[in-house]
């Protein structure tokens, strides 16, 4: 079907009808090779409540926005290369039915469909453009994503320290790492993941250690596999500094770092205290 459509005058409206929609806000996305096969409104799970989205499934790319006027106006455009994506079924909940993930190295969410064939048939559908797009480009399937963030209203507490209460007064803030809903205490550090943003990102005390840990561990692994050139450079000398100084760690954090929450053993409910 890809190949038949592909540089057709309908695929190319199709399109063109798409770049409409999203107006001056959007991206173009016509591109030779590129093919539209479905669209579709599907629940998005946001940070302060689940919103509906438009979605486009292109052969290469997963496209979706804000609804303003459906079928008329859209904004806020995401594209998502499918080469980057990974699919995960979820359990329903009692808020929410019919429910997947979608993750990708940069961004990964939780959206719903009206109906369990529905959600079947998008995930066959990306299922099937994603697999094809690996097999064209020799690709291996992507196995680092990033955190989903647990919803704002999945727990009236700091999800760390387990102390701190959320009010008007105390705000909610996310670990770009892990995902979870943390106090401003338990999230005063900063770190640098180029995967997810040029930029020094908000992380939880737990994740900014562990962060510090695997970059230690990975100067060091470059600092062993230049040794053998340093040696051999007359009249080097390394550096008599002390580097072995190590902060204390503080108190065991109550929230173990590799509990995943999207899991059927795991549910949201469980963070309500």
């Amino acid at each position: 079907m890809v190949d038949h459509l592909a540089n057709t005058e309908i695929n190319s409206q199709r399109i063109a009808a798409v770049e409409n929609c999203f107006g001056a806000s959007g991206q173009p996305l016509a591109v030779p090779g590129r093919v539209l096969l479905g669209e579709g409104i599907l629940t998005k799970e946001c940070r302060k409540k689940p919103k509906p989205r438009i979605f486009f499934l292109f052969n290469d790319i997963l496209v979706y926005g804000s609804i303003v006027i459906n079928k008329r106006k859209y904004n806020s455009q995401h594209i998502i290369p499918l080469e980057d994506v990974t699919l995960e079924t979820l359990p329903d909940t009692l808020q929410m039915k019919n429910r997947w993930m979608i993750k990708t190295s940069k961004k990964s969410f939780v959206v719903s469909a009206a109906s369990l064939t529905e959600r079947k048939e998008w995930i066959s559908h990306l299922e099937e453009c994603i697999r094809h797009l690996l097999t064209k480009t020799g690709r291996q399937p992507s196995t680092e994503h990033a955190a989903p963030w647990i919803p704002d209203k999945a727990t009236d507490i700091c999800m760390r320290c387990t102390q701190t209460k959320f009010s008007t007064l105390t705000r909610r803030h996310h670990c770009r790492k892990c995902g979870f809903v943390v106090c401003a205490d338990c999230s005063r550090q900063r770190f640098l993941m180029p995967r997810l943003s040029p930029k020094p990102l908000r992380v939880c005390n737990l994740c900014y250690r562990q962060l510090l840990a695997e970059k230690k561990k990975e100067a060091e692994a470059d600092r062993r596999q230049l040794e053998p050139i340093r040696s051999a450079i007359p009249g080097y000398e390394p550096s008599s500094g002390d580097d072995s100084d190590k902060s204390d760690d503080d108190k065991a954090d109550q929230w173990p770092a590799d509990t995943e929450f999207y899991t059927s053993e795991v549910s949201w409910s469980s963070f309500h205290s």
